[in-house]
């Protein structure tokens, strides 16, 4: 009976542990538009705390956390990842960048529609930008059209002497388009996480948020309110 008791308490715990916490919320702060630089130090960048990723699995716990602006015009995201070696062989956009050392950055601007802005970035520069139907966890990314001018992002990656990288990019609201709540305004919130991959050992994973499988369990996302 005990025994009985004890596992049903196991249970309970883990299926708390799986939910998303609904205190899972950043307010991100307004910034006048600046040069993206890979660099921490950057004066634009002072007006953002820094928000760590929790190690969700895999040999290295290497720190890792990131900061976000938003302007008139896009979204800023800043990440920094501990490193000691770099695996990044894929030297193109729109690749299969996942598959290799990687920062990601997950926008579900509208909660009444299943469909959200996914961002990857290489320790080299190189990104993955995707628009992500997600209908009971089957999706594919759709590349962007007309993938120029006011809609084209910019990025900028560097790597360090000790093999530690910082990546910065901003996302315009003109890419975005048309989902919903875009841009938005002070009061609004979106739906996002952020993760990070490593192969320094294996695979491993960060995240701001935990998700159950799939860095695409959307309904697990944290809220972002823009300040």
């Amino acid at each position: 009976m005990n025994y009985c008791f004890h596992l049903l308490f196991l249970i309970s715990c883990a299926r708390c542990l799986a939910q998303p916490s609904p205190d899972a919320t950043i307010k991100i702060r307004s910034t006048p538009d600046f040069e993206i630089k890979a660099d921490t130090n950057n004066l634009s960048w002072k007006a953002a705390p820094w928000v760590a990723l929790t190690h969700r699995g895999g040999a290295k716990q290497y720190s890792t956390k990131f900061k976000l602006l938003y302007s008139e015009t896009g979204i800023y995201t800043l990440f920094y990842c501990a490193d000691k070696l770099i695996t990044s062989t894929l030297k193109a956009d729109f690749t299969d960048l996942y598959k290799e050392d990687v920062v990601e950055a997950f926008f579900w601007t509208d909660e009444s529609a299943k469909i959200y802005f996914e961002y990857e970035l290489s320790p080299y520069n190189y990104e993955l930008p995707i628009m992500v139907p997600n209908t009971n966890g089957t999706f594919l990314g759709w590349l962007p059209w007309h993938y120029d001018g006011a809609r084209k992002t910019r990025r900028d990656a560097a790597i360090g002497p000790d093999h530690s990288w910082t990546a910065a990019f901003f996302i315009p609201y003109a890419l975005l388009k048309p989902l919903g709540q875009v841009p938005p305004k002070k009061g609004t919130k979106w739906r996002c996480n952020f993760y990070r991959m490593d192969y320094d050992e294996g695979n491993s994973k960060w995240s701001w948020q935990p998700t159950d499988g799939s860095f695409h369990d959307f309904e697990r996302f944290g809220t972002v309110l823009f300040d």
